[in-house]
């Protein structure tokens, strides 16, 4: 009887400690939920209870959903991003008035401040801390992040719903990414955007793949013209003649081009077999694999030396150095006007004109300062941008001729690509299905990599933008094929992750992009670009670029401009297919540049 009743005491002590272990497992972080809204910051305490800090959010409540009385009344106020986006992208007749009035830097001023207070300064997360701390502000190594990782302890790898398992990343691309057949954008973009758009973003989405995706080479973490000068001391001087302020250079058939990694031995990233006297040393080290982008750093190249001509017979007593440094602001701030009033002008469809005038801003609160983030990064893999095969002068170059075959550049010559690339379509980014077999391996490594990350579901970053989140898979894309794999491989529209999200919502109708795209990658973007230190009053003036001379360069610079100042003739070249028959005309370099 004692022996049956310490086997019973026994088994009942097992039981109870397997209930407590079973429920000790069942306690969920409640942060995994994602109670907070509105911008709300999860805190948790003890295993099951968490608040929401809604401090300065404009709401309140358990998970900051009440809105406060101002709030109320911008929400009252605020349009739909799809009525905004409808309004700037019609009525032309309307915006060419209003481009030709003093309302042009009122609309463009309301456009900045509205986009750019989206985005959090001082940065807040990194990827090593999901809350704020000293190192996420400090360590520049790592990219910034606008949502901390999903929680390491949830019980689903998107927080709480979904399936157990999120769907092979192959299968993914091969089903949703994959170009069946390939469909132009709508908005005319052509190569010459799709080439500047990697050529840009390489100087500041640098990320350092021997520690991890989650850290950058870049130091500058925004526009520094690293693309072209080197991300480090090092390579610059490698690439410097430290002559007059200019750059190292060859010459072929009189024109001027990169050097050769024989002549210059920086690290580029070419085969192995690859003859050194065939690689052109360029600031990246990965613009040695397309053309187009050996063509931009031509460009750039002798646009550089040309400053600094024009330089050195304003200031003959400079020095190189001085020189040097004063070119590079000069070219930074062309980048910048390029890209806001034709680059930005081309992906947004906006009939407002843009316009780069730092001194819009110079009486509102703004930080000039800006970390890259990684959701930016990731948000910007537009590979479906690329064609079937490249036409050029009236050849098709397949991939296989087009990968690293730096020697197209001198066979076509600079007009020849230019003409070329503005004149082919690029792809359409929005609702999935166009990206390129050769390059789908792209789009799968940026999806493990954001599941290594563990960033949010898609639509926490949507609610993130104060965009409404979606309620289910045929609301976010009119494809009833994709909808229904969608649903069979996430299980649920919140578990969907936050980059086939991205690349495979529905586009707006006649547009290159998606709603989100637009909404999340504007404010980063401009963030960046105005937030630059030649943006700040203690910059913006002529003596920053060497006189009032060295400022028009950067007050009057365009793509055409770029382009006709430094090659033999004037081939067409805009962001856009050409439009008209006059538009697509070639010139002869002219005094209207």
């Amino acid at each position: 009887m004692k022996a049956f009743s310490l086997v019973s005491i026994l088994f009942i002590l097992l039981l109870l400690l397997g209930m407590s272990s079973c429920t000790a497992e069942s306690v969920v972080n409640p942060c995994c939920y994602y109670p907070c809204d509105n911008g709300g910051v999860c805190v948790r305490f003890g295993t099951d209870r968490y608040e929401c800090d809604c401090t300065r959010t404009g709401y309140y409540g358990q998970n900051c959903t009440i809105p406060e009385f101002w709030t109320k009344v911008r929400l009252f106020l605020k349009p739909n991003p799809n009525i905004v986006h409808y309004i700037l992208t019609h009525f032309q007749f309307i915006w060419d008035m209003i481009n030709n009035s003093f309302l042009r830097d009122t609309f463009m001023r309301l456009v900045l401040t509205v986009r750019t207070n989206l985005i959090p300064s001082p940065p807040t997360y990194n990827s090593k801390y999901g809350y704020l701390s000293w190192e996420a502000y400090y360590n520049h190594t790592y990219y910034t992040r606008m949502l901390p990782p999903v929680p390491e302890d949830c019980p689903l790898p998107m927080g709480t719903k979904g399936k157990r398992v999120l769907p092979d990343p192959k299968m993914l691309v091969e089903r949703f990414f994959k170009r069946r057949k390939f469909r132009a954008d709508p908005q005319g973009a052509n190569l010459m955007f799709a080439f500047m758009a990697q050529h840009f973003t390489h100087q500041f989405f640098m990320t350092d793949y021997k520690l991890g995706p989650a850290f950058t080479r870049g130091l500058g973490h925004g526009v520094d013209a690293g693309n072209i000068y080197g991300e480090t001391l090092e390579r610059q001087l490698q690439l410097r003649l430290l002559k007059d302020g200019k750059m190292k250079y060859q010459l072929v058939n009189g024109e001027m081009y990169p050097p050769s990694v024989a002549d210059v031995p920086v690290y580029m990233q070419y085969p192995e077999d690859f003859p050194t006297d065939q690689q052109l040393a360029i600031g990246n080290d990965v613009f040695g694999a397309l053309p187009g982008l050996g063509m931009y750093a031509t460009l750039w190249l002798r646009e550089h030396n040309r400053v600094c001509d024009i330089l050195k017979a304003d200031h003959p007593t400079w020095d190189d150095e001085q020189l040097f440094q004063t070119a590079r602001l000069i070219i930074i701030g062309e980048i910048i006007r390029i890209v806001i009033e034709e680059y930005v002008q081309q992906l947004s469809g906006y009939h407002l004109q843009l316009k780069y005038d730092p001194a819009l801003l110079f009486k509102e609160q703004f930080q000039y300062s800006n970390r890259i983030a990684l959701e930016f990064c990731i948000l910007y893999h537009w590979h479906s941008l690329m064609p079937d095969s490249f036409l050029i002068d009236g050849d098709d170059v397949p991939y296989s001729q087009f990968f690293h075959n730096s020697s197209l550049i001198f066979h076509y010559g600079i007009e020849k690509m230019v003409d070329a690339f503005s004149r082919q379509p690029a792809g359409q980014i929005g609702g999935g299905k166009n990206f390129h077999p050769m390059i789908l391996r792209v789009s799968e490594a940026a999806t493990k990599h954001s599941r290594d990350l563990r960033l949010q579901p898609f639509n926490q970053y949507r609610k993130k933008f104060e965009l409404k989140p979606y309620a289910s898979f045929s609301e976010f894309t009119d494809d009833k094929e994709m909808a229904k794999g969608l649903e069979e491989a996430y299980g649920h529209i919140d578990a969907l992750e936050f980059y086939p999200g991205l690349m495979l919502e529905k586009a707006r109708p006649n547009a290159i992009f998606g709603e989100s795209i637009v909404e999340m990658g504007a404010p980063f973007s401009l963030k960046g670009l105005m937030g630059n230190p030649i943006s700040s009053p203690e910059y913006w003036k002529p003596s920053t670029f060497g006189g009032q001379k060295g400022f028009d360069i950067v007050n009057k610079a365009t793509l055409k401009r770029l382009v006709c100042l430094n090659t033999k003739w004037c081939p067409y070249v805009a962001y856009h297919v050409p439009r008209t028959k006059e538009e697509a005309r070639p010139r002869q370099p002219s005094t209207e540049l």
